[in-house]
């Protein structure tokens, strides 16, 4: 067992948000993991308008550990192939009320009802703009949101478009978190469309203003209806979007829970959250065919899931949750058997595996 797992058992006699808030701080610190392996089998290109985004890896950290873009390369040098910070929101807020965060032990999950607490885009920049020009710079994505109290949502999502292109790798519109009241309305196809539009319409103006481009993702929800994840993909295509990630954390509340947090309001994450996540990743992939990136996310805390979410049509995984029970090391640990699973079925590269059961 590695100190990092070692270090879980103090931290969860904390809140969860202060064992949190402590392991960013640790990480601002340097006191994180280092890892170097980095198979060739797992290097993963994503191609879009403007070029291609390399991963040297296709594990990746999702959103949600690291709101305000504080310790991006730290997670990097543990092992992930690509970070993605956020979700962040044009103005600070300060979120839901505490309790917001609790850990179900006994599920191997977390239910959260944060409500896009951060420190908003100018502090995000200022972060990200530590990068610019160096050396060493992990590939980072920028979760972007709506404030709460916006009176116009849709354009949240441009601001924060405009305000961090050419400092982020790649960005994701979150519409799906379920702790902003309204904010999944976004996800019915007439509100899609309309949103989809507003972003691919500013985005050509910044490709045309600057000369750069860069990936742009949409994030859904796992509990849309197969009609629904359908109106997704299509819409995320016909705007010309380059990935969709499937998903974020569901309202659902699986009768196999046994915590006593299990009834709070929120949104759940971890391990009870994989079979619908995943279930919503294969009908995006049905859908999709070859036409679209997917990048499967929820529920992941091992090699065996990470496979189950590539097979299911995902060219790139995200997890976090997970970490909160294993560590930061099992980053490491999934990149080992996605390598092992990947020669046992005879294939030389993770992409030869992406849809295979689907």
């Amino acid at each position: 067992m590695d100190i990092y797992r070692l270090a879980l058992k103090p931290l969860h006699l904390l809140d969860p948000e202060d064992a949190h808030t402590a392991t960013i701080l640790a990480l601002k610190a340097g006191l994180g993991p280092r890892s170097s392996y980095d198979p060739p089998e797992l290097r993963t290109e994503i191609a879009f308008a403007g070029g291609a985004l390399t991963v040297r890896n296709c594990v990746g950290l999702a959103a949600g550990f690291d709101k305000n873009a504080d310790a991006p390369l730290a997670m990097s040098r543990a092992g992930f192939g690509f970070v993605e910070c956020g979700t962040v929101t044009p103005l600070p807020q300060d979120g839901n009320p505490r309790p917001r965060l609790f850990r179900l032990s006994e599920d191997e999950a977390v239910i959260n009802r944060m409500g896009f607490n951060n420190k908003g885009l100018e502090v995000f920049a200022s972060h990200l703009e530590r990068y610019q020009g160096r050396s060493v710079r992990p590939v980072l994505g920028a979760n972007i949101g709506a404030n709460k109290d916006a009176t116009d949502r849709m354009a949240d999502y441009v601001t924060g478009l405009k305000r961090l292109w050419g400092l982020s790798s790649y960005f994701t519109a979150n519409i799906s978190s379920p702790n902003t009241p309204g904010l999944r309305a976004l996800q019915g196809r007439a509100h899609l469309d309309e949103l989809l539009s507003q972003i691919a319409a500013t985005r050509a103006d910044l490709v045309r203003v600057t000369g750069n481009n860069y990936p742009v993702f949409l994030k859904i929800a796992p509990d849309l209806g197969e009609d629904e994840i359908a109106d997704a993909v299509e819409a995320t295509i016909a705007h010309g979007l380059d990935a969709l990630i499937v998903s974020n954390t569901t309202i659902e509340r699986p009768d196999s829970l046994r915590s006593a947090h299990a009834a709070q309001t929120g949104g759940l994450s971890g391990a009870p959250l994989f079979g619908l996540s995943t279930s919503a990743l294969r009908t995006a992939r049905r859908v999709a065919g070859s036409r679209l990136t997917l990048i499967g996310a929820g529920g992941i805390a091992s090699g065996a899931d990470a496979y189950a979410k590539i097979r299911a049509g995902a060219s790139l995984v995200q997890l976090y949750s997970a970490m909160v029970f294993k560590g930061p090391g099992l980053v490491d640990e999934i990149k080992r058997d996605l390598v092992q699973r990947l020669r046992a079925d005879g294939l030389t590269h993770v992409s030869q595996a992406v849809g295979l059961d689907v």
